[in-house]
């Protein structure tokens, strides 16, 4: 199960969070409440801007990964 960590700008406050992008449930920004991820079974639906890829995984660990 890999996946990668996005990080996700607040439409509301403009918090900037890290978020897991396989999320199994709701993510809530940390200032001002608003959700910014919905699991669907795989990628999550964000409701937020994406800044960037913080860190990408691979389903395998020797596998490379260039950015």
């Amino acid at each position: 199960m890999a996946g990668s960590f996005y990080l996700i700008r607040c439409p509301d406050c403009e918090n900037e969070q890290v978020v897991f992008g396989k999320a199994s449930s709701e993510v809530a920004c940390a200032v001002c409440g608003h959700v910014l991820a919905r699991p669907t079974g795989g990628e999550a639906d964000f409701q937020g801007e994406v800044e960037e890829v913080v860190e990408r995984r691979s389903e395998n660990p020797e596998e490379t990964i260039e950015a």
